[in-house]
């Protein structure tokens, strides 16, 4: 995994997340994976820019998500490109729901562990502030524990 400088080709957002950093930049993050190891070295490299990095991804795909997550560093915007979605949150405890469908978006606030079920084929598009994500496997319809608190940093 390594951030690229200047790349001038398309990017494919599906493969190939790219990151927002401070000074404007944009880096496409090559060989990135849903990995634990290289998750790690992905927040290694993008620690400098702190609570204001961003990465932007595009996933497919159907059926219900397997596990929660929450950004204590920042908001998550989803935006439905394809198909449909449902956005579920906890709030204070109770299931907040959001249905969307192509071009429309919502944000996930700072802390807030959520879930995106897609129905059918769909695809969204997401900007998070990574630092610090934490995922819990989705054994309930609310994730357990306390809600809307950092969690560690990622290393």
């Amino acid at each position: 995994m390594r951030l690229v400088n200047h790349e001038r080709n398309a990017i494919d957002l599906r493969t190939t997340p790219v990151h927002l950093g401070l000074g404007s930049r944009a880096n496409p993050v090559e060989g990135f994976a849903w990995d634990p190891e290289v998750l790690r070295a992905h927040s290694v490299a993008v620690a400098a820019d702190g609570a204001e990095g961003r990465t932007v991804a595009i996933f497919d795909g159907e059926g219900p998500c397997d596990h929660w997550e929450r950004h204590p560093a920042g908001d998550e915007l989803v935006v439905c490109l394809t198909g449909a979605v449902t956005v579920i949150r906890d709030v204070d405890g109770v299931p907040e729901r959001v249905v969307l469908g192509p071009g429309e978006a919502t944000v996930n606030p700072a802390g807030a562990w959520h879930v995106v079920d897609l129905a059918g084929r769909a695809s969204i598009l997401t900007i998070t502030a990574g630092l610090g994500t934490d995922h819990r496997p989705r054994t309930d319809a609310r994730p357990t524990g306390p809600v809307g608190r950092s969690g560690p940093q990622a290393p």
